[in-house]
């Protein structure tokens, strides 16, 4: 049955949503595809449904064919089987928590690892049962701090997540690549650029996982590349790492010869800026070249809040001219949080000298007790200006391992255009994209945790090994939105576009009407889908306009050339229009369609 622009559920708005961000967010609101219900939480309107089922659709298909089955979870969930995981907590706020009218915690579901950790463990108990991949795709809830770009980024959202059930780790390896082949598969078939890099597996724990980044300049992810083929998420970017030797003799001959570290005064300094102003000034290098930023030792502290609301210090020492990536930082401390160290935090620890800190005072055997971890790009051997914990003063020429060392290494440093890559393979270059999908090789996480174990071919009880897999569904949506458009609406890509054509009647004249419909039957009758623009007061400019914003690929114009027996077929990603008998326009319009 065509769908009626007469009575179709749907306004089209000339003017932008106030609060959407985004060029694909306003138009999907324009549009009328979705409605905002509260912030990050979509109402999906008939044009928006069709759409968002078309995705489902594909994401299913694939995921049918490499043997995957399908089940529906509730979203109303059980505390318990969270708190075994520890992920009750580790949550955070994340979580939408609610108690029941008995007085029972309950979540929304975030993801469901733990519900499909029970369903297997209930059914299957052998190696012959194994292996099994499931999956659903249901609506997920996370309490987002910042929803934005509409559905990009909710607070309800629906998700494709499945998993893979395998007696050791070579039946995990040949479930994770199976699944990753059906993830290549599915994004080509959505149509928007696409690169899968190497990933922090976060709060999902497990071992390799990987993220599936649509490439968007607007996205919130940063990603790095190189020459080689690496790729993977800033968080999960791991500079090498030159140990110091922990031999005092090779540690005097590789550096002793250095100068020896003095303490200056440095008044009014407690930046980098006024430090590398000051030192150049009153303090000039032996070499005749400037002090810059990169030349400061920079140590940054914050405040970790884990789960069980214990708060704990940590330093981080990083080159001065690098901030610590918030992203990077999180991704290696999770699942605690991480909040700045605040003036009542000082007031704590006395002997931090506030905008003078240097490595004297930081580490757990030192006079603070704080850990003090430094930044791969702090090598052994690298000489620094740095706070000599004291207001006004400075330390020069402090070399690391000779004068200083710390309890461990984070890698925390903005990553920057340029930097030498991981690999050793030439510099990176950086790009921006937004998660459309995430592949963990879970390992035993789960199911130690919930008891899944099964007997393998020897009679003896063995921890089933997972895999969790997931897609964004909706925010598919927006991503093809966002990537699919000009400045006059959406162009859909033929394989999500709500309908196949969208047949614009014009005029007053009766026949027009009538020719109109007469096209849409024996378009439909040829199996193809249909937008009948068949509004009677509407005039054809405002027509025009919302079958552009709509965005459905096929535009097929029945108007005033109807006299000379002709109608027009557009194409909206062209823009470019051609006449057509009308005798021969089901044909054209077929040919299109399905070409």
């Amino acid at each position: 049955m065509a769908l009626r622009m007469s009575t179709l559920f749907l306004r089209t708005l000339r003017e932008d949503p106030a609060d959407a961000e985004l060029p694909g967010h306003r138009l999907l609101v324009r549009a009328g595809y979705v409605r905002r219900a509260a912030p990050g939480v979509y109402t999906w309107l008939p044009l928006g449904l069709k759409v968002l089922e078309k995705v489902k659709g594909i994401v299913r298909e694939e995921m049918e064919a490499i043997g995957d089955q399908e089940l529906a979870f509730p979203s109303l969930l059980p505390r318990e089987p969270y708190e075994a995981t520890n992920r009750w907590e580790e949550y955070g706020d994340n979580l939408f928590r609610l108690t029941d009218r008995k007085g029972a915690d309950m979540l929304l579901g975030p993801t469901h690892e733990e519900m499909f950790t029970l369903a297997v463990k209930d059914l299957y108990t052998s190696y012959k049962d194994l292996p099994v991949s499931l999956f659903q795709m249901l609506p997920k809830y996370r309490d987002e701090a910042r929803p934005r770009a509409g559905v990009l980024r909710g607070r309800e959202f629906v998700m494709k997540d499945a998993y893979s059930f395998d007696v050791d780790e070579a039946g995990l390896q040949r479930s994770y690549e199976k699944h990753r082949g059906a993830y290549v598969r599915v994004f080509d078939r959505l149509g928007f650029d696409y690169v899968a890099v190497h990933a922090d597996s976060g709060a999902m724990g497990g071992s390799a996982s990987e993220e599936f980044l649509a490439v968007m300049d607007s996205g919130e992810d940063t990603f790095v590349r190189d020459a080689s083929g690496y790729a993977a998420n800033v968080e999960a970017v791991r500079m090498p790492v030159v140990p110091v030797p922990s031999d005092e003799a090779a540690r005097t001959e590789l550096w002793g010869h250095l100068p020896a570290a003095h303490v200056e005064p440095t008044p009014d300094t407690p930046t980098i800026e006024t430090l590398v102003d000051a030192a150049n000034a009153s303090h000039p290098r032996t070499d005749g070249r400037a002090w810059t930023a990169a030349d400061t030792l920079k140590n940054v502290v914050v405040m970790l809040v884990h789960p069980d609301g214990t708060r704990e210090p940590l330093a981080i020492g990083l080159p001065g001219d690098r901030e610590v990536d918030a992203k990077r930082l999180e991704a290696q401390v999770s699942p605690a949080e991480v909040e700045p160290f605040e003036a009542a935090d000082f007031e704590q620890y006395p002997a931090l000298a506030k905008g003078y800190i240097g490595p004297g005072v930081l580490g757990e055997e030192r006079a603070t007790g704080i850990r003090y971890l430094l930044d791969p790009l702090v090598t052994p051997g690298s000489a620094w200006v740095t706070g000599a914990d004291e207001h006004g003063k400075h330390v020069f020429d402090l070399v690391h391992g000779r004068d200083f060392t710390a309890d461990g290494t984070i890698h925390a440093a903005t990553i920057r255009e340029g930097d030498p890559s991981p690999t050793g393979e030439g510099t990176l270059t950086l790009a921006r994209g937004v998660e459309m999908g995430h592949i963990f090789q879970l390992g035993t996480k789960y199911a130690e945790a919930l008891g899944l174990k099964v007997l393998d071919e020897n009679g003896k009880l063995v921890t089933v090994q997972m895999g969790s897999y997931g897609i964004g569904v909706t925010r598919a949506v927006g991503v093809v939105a966002e990537t699919h458009h000009d400045e006059i609406g959406l162009v859909w890509p033929r394989a999500l576009s709500p309908v196949d054509v969208h047949v614009v009647a014009t005029g007053k004249d009766a026949a027009v009407l009538e020719k109109a419909e007469e096209l849409t039957a024996a378009l439909e009758a040829q199996g193809v889908s249909v937008l009948l623009d068949d509004r009677p007061k509407v005039s054809p400019g405002v027509k025009f306009k919302d079958a552009e914003l709509i965005g459905v690929p096929t535009i097929l114009v029945v108007g005033k050339g109807l006299a000379d027996g002709e109608v027009e077929l557009k194409d909206r990603a062209s823009g470019t229009a051609r006449a057509v008998p009308v005798d021969d326009a089901v044909e054209a319009v077929v040919a299109e369609v399905r070409s």
